[in-house]
Order: structure tokens, then C-alpha cells, then sequence
């Protein structure tokens, strides 16, 4: 096998399992592991992946670049299992909080219509969808606005937020890495992410396995004992293991 067709191989299984070990590619392929080690770091050079300790993990820089749209098609299949599993823990009069992504938003399409809410969030999105139903009473947080995601953020959001308090929060983020911190590539949301945590009985933190053992760029905060993570089965054993410390229940969609 050549080079190239070897790193084209790595990053399939990268793109299939969202992360990938030194030793795993060392036996795969029956190289050493300074040769993967070699391949890691040319990989990362392209903006392909990201090295960490002992492997690597996909990059999302070409998923950072993508519209709401097209981040819909991400990962659909994971986000909707995730998405119904969090929807169904959702009771009728409940006063829930939704920050903005793609998750989210499919979590209230999950939601059955006949449902009687109060839905506070900064997504345009969600706001405008949830507001064509009359059983749900929605509340759009004010602020500046990211065209290009479709949330509300700033002073005059985080000062709103202060007014309410939710029964549950659906949170979702970019990265949780294993020592329970989550995080976000969007540094204008991460204060109102991180004022959400607080206003909220139970916080659900919800995330795809490609999100899990991944730092973003701005962090959240560090879960609690009190926090729950909802995410699918394509997290490996060792960072479910590391993460259980750090929150109250993994749920596997």
C-alpha cells in the first residue's frame, strides 16, 4: 500500500469513528508508530486532523465553514437519534432552554406538536419554527445577531436570559473532553452557554461521538455530578469511562 492510499485510509476511519489511536493505525497497517506519528502530523499540516495524546481526532475546520444548512446534513443520522432520545425527556408544561445548533433544532422537531411548552432560546431558527406552533410559548432572546448561524448573543441577551429559568436546558456544544469540560467554537455565545447551565433544573448536554474527547475553541465550563450527557454509540469505552466521573448519566442514543 502506497502513501497516499494509507492516509486516505485514515481518514476514513477518522470520518467513520470520529477519532483514531497510534497503536490501532500501528497494527491496521503494520507500520511503526513513528511512521503514524508521520502521517499524524502531515495530516494536520492539510488541516485534516487534529493530533492528540496517543491518536487523533477528525478536524472541524471543514464543518466550522458550513452554513445551518448544510450542518443539518452532518452527521444527520447520529444528531436525530440524540435528538429524539432528548425530545422524549421532555414533559408536558415543561419551560425548556435551547441554545443554537443543529442538535437543538432537531430536537424540537422531535417534539410531538401537541406538547404544551415554554421554549426560551437565542436561535432564530428554533424561535421561528417553534413559534408556528400555538401550544408553544416561545421566547426569542434579543441581541446581536450571527447571520451566517442564526443566534442571538451579547449584553442585552445575557441580561434577558437573567428573567427566566427553565426547567431543563438542551445544550448543544462542540467539545467535551474527558476531564468534563465543555466547550464551543463560538466565543460570542460561550457567556450566555455558560449563564444557561445556571438558569436550568437539569441540564442536558447533548453531542454527537465526534464531539466527545475534543476541545473547542472557547470553553463553556466544567460539567457536575448534576449534568447528564446525551450522545450515540460511537463514543469508545475509555472516554465514556472518563466522562461517567464527571456527570451524573451518559444516555447512548
Amino acid at each position: 500500500m502506497d502513501v497516499d492510499t494509507r492516509k486516505q485510509k485514515i481518514l476514513d476511519m477518522l470520518n467513520q469513528n470520529g477519532k483514531v489511536k497510534v497503536s490501532e493505525i500501528s497494527e491496521a497497517f503494520n507500520i511503526s508508530e513513528v511512521t503514524v506519528r508521520n502521517d499524524f502530523a502531515d495530516l494536520e499540516s492539510k488541516g485534516l486532523l487534529s493530533r492528540i495524546h496517543g491518536g487523533a481526532i477528525s478536524s472541524y475546520k471543514p464543518y466550522y465553514s458550513m452554513n445551518l444548512n448544510q450542518r443539518l446534513q452532518a452527521n444527520q443520522e447520529q444528531k436525530s437519534s440524540i435528538a429524539e432520545k432528548v425530545a422524549g425527556m421532555i414533559d408536558e408544561n415543561d419551560t425548556i432552554m435551547l441554545n443554537a445548533g443543529t442538535t437543538t433544532l432537531l430536537v424540537l422537531r422531535m417534539i410531538p406538536m401537541r406538547m404544551n411548552l415554554s421554549i426560551v432560546t437565542n436561535s432564530i431558527a428554533i424561535a421561528l419554527e417553534a413559534a408556528a406552533n400555538p401550544n408553544f410559548n416561545v421566547i426569542l432572546l434579543s441581541g446581536s445577531v450571527n447571520s451566517k448561524y442564526q443566534f442571538t448573543y451579547g449584553d442585552d441577551a445575557n441580561s434577558q436570559l437573567e428573567r427566566y429559568h427553565a426547567d431543563k436546558l438542551i445544550l448543544s456544544v462542540d467539545g467535551i473532553n474527558t476531564d468534563g469540560v465543555i466547550s464551543t467554537y463560538y466565543n460570542t455565545e460561550a457567556e450566555l452557554d455558560r449563564r444557561m447551565l445556571s438558569r436550568a433544573n437539569t441540564n442536558i448536554i447533548a453531542a454527537d461521538h465526534t464531539k466527545i474527547g475534543r476541545t473547542a475553541f472557547t470553553e463553556i465550563a466544567s460539567l457536575t455530578g448534576d449534568d447528564l450527557i446525551v450522545t450515540n454509540r460511537g463514543v469508545s469505552p475509555d472516554d465514556l469511562e472518563l466522562l461517567s466521573s464527571h456527570v451524573s448519566e451518559i444516555v447512548l442514543a
